[in-house]
């Protein structure tokens, strides 16, 4: 795998500012992302993911602050900046009227690649994306999850060092998302450095640090592993037979920190494992509730990055 060499930063964000009229995108970003690495950008809707993949990919000009991108600037050199980089936007522009190998072409004249050394690159994408037998096929016909590794072969054809993917995975079924994180894996391999932004946090967990965006600025940013340590307490996973009650009633229960619903489960964070189970079975079967299930087991990012928000949003409130 390759290594995250934190002497080696490719990508540099100081005050990055980025304003559309009275609406604030990115508020003074801070972050230095190493060469090699998988970075992931997570956060609610209207969290400034998307602005800032733009500001990076030299798309747009920042408001205030400055990227350097492998060591050149996002405004002063942004053409030498594209040539080295690869970005995919959520909507990626494929021609649904040509087949395939027809777009990769397409995408090699964008890219002034030509010759032996096209052919050879269109054919090792094709492999890489899985897509040589589907090489005849009009984009139009091409499955979601298809079309997804298309726009990645697209963007790569020009071989770039950096690559930008805004929600690359978004509507796609869950096998053709883990065959793309396959082939990204494999990019990772090769030392390609990702920056990808995406809503799902079992992806988030795939990368090496993660940075947690909440309007427009970055609360948390550490591997995803550290992010989940300091989520505070200790998780229960608990069934009951009326799950909406169960959560108001535990809400201030003795040794509960946070509680949190998903589907027919709740997730409690208490002070203590083993004294919270007890607090929480004698609370509930005071109300004349029964407990299904309670046990302990440890929080992953979609617990972790909920808890975080919640602390954000109350500490914004507070203020």
């Amino acid at each position: 795998m390759a290594n995250n060499n934190k002497r080696d930063p490719i990508i540099e964000m100081h005050g990055l500012r980025r304003e559309f009229g009275d609406i604030t995108a990115v508020d003074g970003l801070d972050l230095t992302i190493y060469r090699g690495e998988i970075f992931g950008l997570v956060g609610p809707d209207g969290a400034g993911k998307t602005t800032t993949l733009r500001l990076l990919a030299a798309i747009m000009d920042p408001t205030s602050g400055s990227v350097s991108v492998d060591g050149l600037d996002t405004v002063r050199q942004a053409e030498e900046i594209k040539a080295r980089i690869g970005y995919m936007a959520q909507q990626f522009s494929l021609y649904g009227d040509l087949s395939v190998s027809e777009n990769l072409n397409f995408f090699a004249d964008v890219f002034a690649v030509h010759g032996e050394e096209r052919r050879a690159r269109i054919t090792r994408l094709l492999e890489f994306a899985r897509l040589t037998e589907f090489q005849d096929r009009r984009g139009s016909k091409l499955s979601g999850g298809m079309q997804k590794k298309l726009a990645l072969a697209s963007t790569l054809i020009h071989e770039p060092s950096i690559l930008y993917l805004d929600e690359p995975t978004t509507g796609v079924d869950p096998v053709s998302r883990r065959e793309f994180w396959d082939i990204l894996t494999e990019l990772h391999l090769e030392g390609v450095t990702i920056v990808v932004s995406t809503p799902y946090m079992d992806e988030a967990e795939r990368c090496s640090r993660v940075g947690l965006m909440y309007n427009g600025s970055l609360i948390e940013c550490d591997t995803p592993a550290a992010i989940k340590s300091r989520v505070p307490g200790q998780l229960l996973e608990l069934r009951s037979d009326d799950v909406r009650r169960a959560g108001k009633i535990l809400q201030d229960a003795p040794g509960v920190l946070e509680v949190q619903t998903y589907g027919d489960l709740l997730h409690v964070f208490v002070e203590d494992a083993d004294k919270g189970a007890q607090s929480i079975q004698q609370v509930l079967e005071a109300a004349g509730m029964k407990v299904d299930g309670l046990r302990q087991t440890a929080p992953r990012m979609e617990e972790a990055f909920i808890s975080l928000i919640r602390r954000q949003q109350a500490a914004e409130a507070g203020a």
